[in-house]
């Protein structure tokens, strides 16, 4: 009789993974709670730049922000190419891993289609991150269009309309930002995933783990307190 693939145990990790995931997603994005994580409070700092930006003549500056946020992702979106190909040549690889894990003195024995499919599951994170990072690569790109379409002051231009082009642009930043930090997301519960590979229980341990340092940073980092602080201190 052949051996299942996953015992009950797999399951039920598998699902605290991804009640997990999406336990954070909604905390952080679509909860009351979320406005004060770091990602909502920068977003709030993108519409205070682009608001600056209206009384600016000379914008090089902000397109240069803007051009280091996208080489940002684009150096992500690599990443992601090159963990997809890492995890394809794992599949390529499948009796030589066996081997090796039945021969670790721990013996984690898996059999071939168990690890096949937590292989396959982790490819797909990595695809998931890479369309995050590209999609963010162009909304970064629409972003630098828009700063530029930004009027300069002049006895033409209302306040009002110079302002509609800069909340535009600031949203276009926003939604490039908020895609970035989900396939950022997407590496660190992929750092969680990888626990499946020794058992279920280790897999509910580093999705705790990751949990609790990705909640940290959103809620309770020295990131965030920066940037509650108050005016310039006075000199020492």
């Amino acid at each position: 009789m052949p051996t299942a693939a996953f015992t009950v145990a797999d399951y039920v990790g598998l699902a605290c993974y991804a009640a997990a995931w999406l336990s954070y997603y909604l905390m952080v994005e679509r909860s009351e709670a979320g406005r004060r994580s770091l990602n909502r409070v920068i977003n709030a700092h993108r519409y205070h730049w682009m608001r600056g930006v209206v009384g600016r003549e000379n914008r090089i500056v902000d397109a240069n922000i803007n051009a280091s946020l996208q080489n940002g992702t684009a150096f992500f979106a690599s990443t992601s190419l090159l963990a997809i190909g890492g995890t394809l040549t794992l599949l390529r690889s499948t009796d030589e891993v066996l081997t090796i894990f039945a021969e670790m003195p721990l013996g984690f024995a898996t059999t071939r289609l168990a690890w096949e499919m937590k292989v396959i599951g982790l490819t797909i994170i990595f695809v998931y991150a890479f369309f995050k990072f590209a999609w963010s690569y162009r909304l970064f790109n629409y972003g630098a269009i828009l700063i530029g379409a930004i009027p300069n002051p002049g006895p033409e231009t209302s306040r009002a309309e110079m302002e509609l082009a800069a909340w535009r642009a600031a949203s276009m930043n926003t939604v490039a930002g908020r895609h970035f930090n989900r396939g950022q997301r997407a590496f660190f519960f992929a750092l969680a995933y990888l626990g499946w590979f020794v058992s279920a229980y280790v897999l509910m341990a580093s999705t705790a783990a990751v949990l609790f340092v990705m909640w940290r940073r959103q809620f309770a980092s020295d990131a965030l307190a920066a940037l509650g602080r108050g005016p310039w201190p006075p000199p020492p």
